[in-house]
């Protein structure tokens, strides 16, 4: 009797290469994950050209294995929501983060409004959206100067209490604002400008990471002249047979185990580019030049 033909596994989503980070103590997600603002109109404003392909790009993000999104009510405003909702929804395995204290008034402009009553509306439109009942992570997108923190803050922790919003997060803060909102409410991410050459949010990074608080990276792709054909990025990523965009990618992964990269794109090419680089793993030596390289860039600027 002739033995069955053993069946090939299927390989592993190149996301799960990125390894997992728990937000809160009870979302756990592969670290690569996919920043949702770039499925709108130029200037972040209206709809996309192709919105099939824009739901299409979503859903692929998934197949890889990408099961943490990050998205905003600004986006749009409002049009990356309303897709994500049309790609993925009920999100089975998925953690969607999204954002609100940014008004928008017209392509490219972000005004900071954190009115305690415009973050309650804006949660509960996400809400509408999203078509859930409770946001896994709502971020405060900026802090707004003409309110405290705690009013703020207070209104999350309002909504959190209401069952509205399960876990708090921040974006563009520092250490002492991090410090400061944690006397109010559990923190479970902050999300700040963070690249292999922009690297003000150092400090941010390595408290987040001892506090066991996820790090988002926006802009995660920014290399400059670390691109070059002639600079370390592009030597390095030639070895490994990737892009400098792939390796910068790598860099943030390896910077830190509490790092939640989100890489967005309008293409579908793009994204596989992006996600595959969860599974190129730098050298400790490697590692050292890069950053090495990328604060020479930064003081250079």
């Amino acid at each position: 009797m002739t033995a069955p033909t053993p069946q090939a596994q299927a390989p592993e989503p190149p996301a799960e290469a990125s390894g997992t980070f728990t937000l809160g103590g009870d979302l756990t997600v592969n670290r690569l994950g996919f920043g949702a603002m770039r499925v709108t109109g130029p200037g972040v404003w209206g709809p996309p050209a192709d919105r099939g392909e824009a739901v299409r790009l979503l859903r692929r993000a998934v197949e890889l294995g990408v099961n943490f999104i990050d998205t905003a009510d600004s986006y749009g405003p409002a049009i990356s929501e309303e897709i994500l909702a049309e790609a993925l929804h009920p999100y089975p395995g998925l953690v969607i983060a999204t954002k609100a204290g940014l008004l928008r008034t017209g392509p490219g402009a972000w005004v900071p409004l954190g009115n305690p009553s415009y973050l309650r509306q804006q949660c509960e439109m996400s809400l509408r959206r999203l078509r859930v009942d409770t946001i896994d992570l709502f971020q405060l997108h900026r802090i707004d100067s003409n309110f405290s923190l705690a009013e703020q803050l207070g209104e999350l922790v309002a909504l959190h209490h209401e069952g509205k919003i399960r876990h708090i997060g921040l974006s563009e803060v520092d250490v002492e604002q991090l410090n400061a909102a944690r006397q109010i409410t559990p923190i479970v991410s902050v999300q700040n400008l963070y690249n292999v050459s922009a690297r003000a949010a150092e400090p941010l990074v390595d408290v987040a990471a001892s506090e066991g608080i996820g790090f988002i990276p926006w802009y995660p792709l920014a290399a400059g002249p670390l691109a070059a054909a002639d600079g370390p990025l592009h030597q390095i990523a030639a070895d490994h047979h990737a892009t400098p965009s792939q390796l910068a990618l790598a860099w943030l992964l390896k910077r830190s185990p509490a790092m939640l990269p989100i890489p967005g794109t309008s293409q579908v090419a793009h994204l596989e580019e992006n996600v595959a680089a969860a599974e190129i793993m730098l050298t400790d030596q490697e590692f050292e030049i890069l950053g090495a390289a990328g604060a020479d860039a930064e003081r250079g600027r």
